[in-house]
C-alpha cells in the first residue's frame, strides 16, 4: 500500500486512518470493497466496479447515498495523483461504523469510505495451481457479495502458497468449480472458452463481465475432473 489514503474524501497518511474500535466493521468485518486496476492514471472499468460496489452494499444493508459517485471518483483521482500512481491498483471500501446490537453500544450510525492505492501485483507468465479444500457455499445469502469478511479466500490462498503454489481452484458444496481464491477462472478446451456460471456461487467479477461481453464464453457447472484435461 502507498503512503497516503483517502478517508471520507480527506487525504491522510495511512497510519492516521482509524475506524471505530466498537463498530460492526471492526468487530465483524461488515463492509464491502472492490479493487480496481489503474491504467495511465485512470480506473479500469469504473462503471462496473461502482455498480457492483453499491449493489453489494445494499445486500448487507448499507446505504451509501451520501457518497455520490462523482465525488467518490474525484477523491479516487486525487489520491491516485497524490501517490503518483500511473499503473497500479486502487481499493475502495465502505465500512459500517455503527455499533452492533449484540454489544448494546451507543454509536451514531455512519458509513465511511476508504480509498487506498498500491503498485500492481506481479503476474507470472505461467502459474501453478492446486485444489483448495475451502469450499464455497452456493446457498449462502452472501454469495456473490465481495464483503470485507474475506477470511475463507485468504486462508485458501495462504494454504496454496504455503504448499508451493501460486493459486488454488475452489469448488462449492456440490463439487462444482467456482473460482480461484482471489480471481474468477476461465479455461479453454477444443477452442471453446468456459467459466463457472453464477449459480455455482462464484463472484460476479468485473473483468469476468467484461470478458463475457466481448467473447463467446460458455457458463457451466463442471467438476474438477473435467478441468484437468483443459487445454489452458
Amino acid at each position: 500500500m502507498h503512503e497516503f489514503v483517502s478517508f471520507n474524501h480527506q487525504i491522510l497518511p495511512a497510519e492516521k486512518t482509524n475506524i471505530q474500535s466498537s463498530s460492526i466493521a471492526a468487530l465483524y468485518g461488515k463492509g464491502v470493497f472492490t479493487t480496481i486496476a489503474i491504467q495511465d492514471g485512470k480506473p479500469f472499468l469504473w462503471d462496473k466496479h461502482w455498480s457492483r460496489l453499491t449493489a453489494n452494499a445494499g445486500k448487507i444493508c448499507l446505504d451509501p447515498q451520501e457518497f455520490q459517485e462523482q465525488k467518490v471518483l474525484d477523491s479516487l483521482y486525487r489520491i491516485v495523483g497524490k501517490n503518483c500512481v500511473g499503473n497500479g491498483r486502487c481499493r475502495l471500501t465502505f465500512f459500517d461504523e455503527s455499533a452492533p446490537k449484540l454489544w448494546q453500544a451507543e454509536m451514531e450510525s455512519r458509513i465511511c469510505l476508504l480509498i487506498q492505492t498500491a503498485d500492481r501485483r506481479e503476474v507470472k507468465n505461467r502459474i501453478s495451481l492446486t485444489f483448495s479444500p475451502f469450499q464455497i457455499n452456493s446457498t449462502s445469502p452472501l454469495v456473490g457479495v465481495k464483503s470485507c469478511n474475506y477470511l475463507g479466500n485468504s486462508l485458501a490462498l495462504d494454504e496454496a502458497i504455503t504448499n508451493g503454489f501460486d493459486e488454488a481452484i475452489r469448488t462449492n458444496e456440490k463439487g462444482h468449480v467456482t473460482s480461484a481464491c482471489m480471481a474468477n477462472i476461465f479455461w479453454l478446451k477444443n477452442d471453446r472458452l468456459f467459466t463457472p456460471g453464477l449459480q455455482t456461487g462464484c463472484l460476479e467479477g468485473t473483468t469476468r463481465e467484461f470478458v463475457l461481453e466481448n467473447w463467446d464464453v460458455f457458463e457451466v457447472e463442471e467438476t474438477l475432473e473435467n478441468l484437468e484435461d483443459a487445454d489452458a
